[in-house]
């Protein structure tokens, strides 16, 4: 039996049931026959369709290996064409009573609907079923509209229609009916109690009762970068939610690009965003079976060995015209790859093996792709055993089939190759995978392209791999983004087919969430212009007291506030006020402005007066500024640090020149001095400069180099 998922609209099924309840039970009714079968429900919380453009989109329904159809009709229609002898679609007579529940019944219309209910109330006088003499997709059609229209339910509720009462309370009793129909509700209510991470994660996966076991299979040729979290994060997260286990699977297929310092970088990354495989393999494990399928392949007449130069390779299979070696006999296919290839000799390095597909499919992904290419390169794992290994198109769909993998959950970007990967699995007979695609992380001003940070980071515009301009794990970990906020976020897009192009404003946001409540405050004032002010009324001798580090969070301790009779603004404060003006003094008191005194020629302010009022409304002041008491603490040099981005267009097109788009100036190093406490800080904490924003320490000073801080975006910059 076919498998299927079915996807509703789950506003619709609130206000349209009369349209969604004859397909939920029909589908039910179709599990019943065949238990064993597994039929996914799922239902897309507060949307009216699954389609936008398409009004009609309230339910869908997805067969594996065919797209997906929309809209209550087709679905229902579609059902009872694979499913006719299941649901008793036997004659025109059933076929009469499905137009009569998805036309009259569904209309929406008053007068129609209680038209239709007295002819449904007289053609039941005699009868205990809608045609013949058991149920038939007449009485679930009609019945299941009924169900779903609250007027009508009440209407026959009310006993208005004796037959049709009777009839109702009839169909209603038998279990395969109703199972359809508390299914349904059951996901309702579960929608209504629980939101998973504010996204829909009930995608419809099929077969999971049979257990789900997923993979992450990153190639070690480079750092982890935050599209790689995404899929490693959903991969475990549906993983958890079956109860199934997650696989990590180091896809080392490629010698010349790839290093054991990048696999244990990802370990590492991966351990820190929580992310924990239950298994860790590598597709070099599998080299000599893999090879074994390639010659399998060849022998079928699957498979054959070109030696094409590439670029005409690449304009035979973009015009769809067959390679001169498409037809080479399988005796000398063998021959060239056992013996040529294997070896890697002069010969054999001109030949790469191809799958024989197609020559001019429409999905150009089943052109006859390459499986097999020669590399002498000793690869990092297997030393100089091979000279020749698969590609990942070849080696992703074996490896899967033979690890037990039940669903490759992968951006959308492989769409075109799950027919490529379906074919490989088929041709050589091995169990089938489900796919699930979901859209990748796109962020504007951004590449997630491996190749492209390379790029990057070879021509020293960047400092390395974890550079907090690069959207690398460690990159963006070092910028100040916490792995709770990058999983909130991650988790919060959810797998999703949608490709858009996301703001970073919006991943820093929901950091900020994460950091806010547990950042202690501190204080810093620009070392450049710095104004030295007199304080009148305070102590000769400073003092100094312990203050909360966070007003709102008593377990981050206290620190030293000092007071004294000079302190220091920042120029910019001190260019605001005006003579005679209140003040607040944060975590002092007002203060009122007196004796400014201002540069002629530079019309900067050099030192002002404050005359202390404690007992003043702070509340009334329109200025609250920062300061730091200068003579008797301990003030820490520091150097705040703020990026920018790398490129200068949001989005950059196939035709553009990376180089025309790089972004000449994105560092910016600003001297300061801060508080006392800031000296005790570790490399790595996070904290918030009063009224600058949030930082994390990056180097601690040491001599006569300053504390190194990064400002961590907020989602509100501009």
């Amino acid at each position: 039996m076919s498998q299927f998922a079915i996807t509703i609209a789950g506003k619709a099924a609130n206000s349209a049931g009369q349209t969604i309840y004859p397909c939920v039970i029909a589908a039910s009714i179709v599990q019943e026959a065949d238990p064993t079968q597994s039929i996914a429900i799922a239902v897309k919380e507060n949307e009216p369709v699954l389609v936008k453009a398409d009004r009609n989109s309230t339910i869908g329904l997805q067969f594996e290996d065919e797209d997906i159809i929309y809209g209550y009709e087709n679905v229902l229609r579609k059902l009872i064409e694979r499913f006719p002898r299941e649901l008793g679609a036997k004659s025109e007579l059933e076929d009469y009573w499905v137009n009569f529940a998805l036309t009259r019944l569904s209309s929406g219309d008053f007068k129609e609907t209680s038209a239709a209910l007295e002819e449904l109330n007289n053609h039941l006088v005699l009868r205990t079923y809608l045609v013949g003499y058991s149920l038939t997709i007449a009485d679930i059609s009609v019945w299941g509209a009924l169900r779903g229209s609250n007027a009508a339910y009440l209407n026959i509720k009310k006993g208005h229609h004796v037959n049709l009462a009777r009839w109702f309370r009839h169909i209603e009793s038998n279990n395969r009916v109703s199972k359809g129909v508390d299914t349904l509700r059951e996901e309702l209510s579960a929608k209504k109690k629980v939101k998973s991470q504010g996204s829909n994660y009930e995608i419809g996966l099929l077969d999971t009762e049979k257990g789900v076991v997923t993979r992450f299979p990153p190639e070690p040729s480079g750092y982890l970068h935050i599209g790689h979290a995404k899929a490693a994060m959903l991969n475990q997260y549906f993983a958890q939610q079956y109860n199934g286990k997650l696989i990590i699977r180091f896809d080392d297929t490629n010698p010349t690009k790839e290093k054991q310092e990048f696999e244990d970088s990802i370990l590492e990354d991966l351990k820190l965003l929580g992310v924990k495989g239950d298994v860790h393999s590598y597709s070099s494990d599998y080299f000599q079976q893999l090879y074994d399928y390639a010659v399998k392949m060849i022998e079928m007449g699957k498979a054959y060995c070109d030696d094409t130069e590439q670029a005409k390779m690449r304009d035979e299979r973009f015009n769809g015209i067959a390679s001169a070696r498409r037809d080479t006999p399988v005796e000398e296919n063998l021959r060239i790859f056992r013996e040529e290839m294997t070896n890697a000799t002069e010969v054999g390095k001109k030949y790469c093996l191809r799958a024989k597909i197609s020559v001019d499919s429409p999905n150009k992904a089943l052109r006859d792709p390459v499986i097999y290419r020669c590399n002498p390169q000793p690869h990092h794992r297997t030393g100089a055993k091979w000279k020749l290994y698969p590609t990942y198109d070849f080696t992703c769909p074996i490896v899967d089939s033979i690890e037990g993998v039940t669903h490759a959950l992968r951006t959308i970007e492989y769409r075109d190759r799950n027919d490529q990967y379906q074919w490989m699995l088929k041709a050589l007979g091995l169990r089938k995978v489900h796919i699930w695609d979901f859209s990748r992380l796109n962020f504007i001003k951004t590449h997630l392209s491996k190749r492209k940070l390379f790029w990057f980071v070879d021509q020293g515009l960047v400092w390395g791999w974890d550079d907090p301009r690069l959207p690398t794990v460690r990159g963006i970990r070092r910028r100040g983004m916490t792995i709770e906020g990058l999983r909130q976020f991650i988790l919060a897009q959810g797998p999703s087919k949608n490709v858009v192009n996301l703001d970073w404003t919006i991943i820093w946001a929901t950091n900020k969430k994460v950091i806010d409540p547990i950042s202690p405050r501190h204080t810093a004032v620009f070392a450049e212009d710095a104004v030295t002010a007199k304080v009148i009324g305070a102590s000769e001798t400073p003092t100094s007291e312990d203050r909360p580090r966070h007003a709102k969070n008593k377990d981050l301790g206290t620190k030293q506030v000092y007071f004294g009779p000079t302190i220091l603004l920042d120029q910019a404060d001190a260019t605001s006020f005006k003579d005679g003006e209140e003040i607040t003094l944060m975590s002092w008191g007002n203060a009122i402005v007196s004796n400014i005194v201002t540069s002629p020629s530079a019309g900067k302010v050099t030192s002002l007066d404050l005359t202390l009022h404690l007992e003043g409304d702070f509340k009334k002041t329109e200025k609250k500024v920062t300061w730091l008491e200068k003579d008797k603490q301990k003030l820490v040099d520091v150097e705040l640090v703020d990026f920018d981005y790398l490129v200068t267009k949001d989005k950059l097109e196939e035709e553009d020149n990376l180089e025309d788009f790089v972004n000449k100036k994105t560092e910016f190093r600003v001297k300061a001095v801060a508080d006392e406490s800031v000296g005790g800080m570790e490399v790595g904490d996070i904290m918030q400069f009063e009224r600058k924003g949030y930082y994390r320490l990056d180097s601690k000073a040491e001599g006569e180099r300053p504390a190194v801080f990064f400002c961590i975006p907020t989602g509100k910059e501009k």
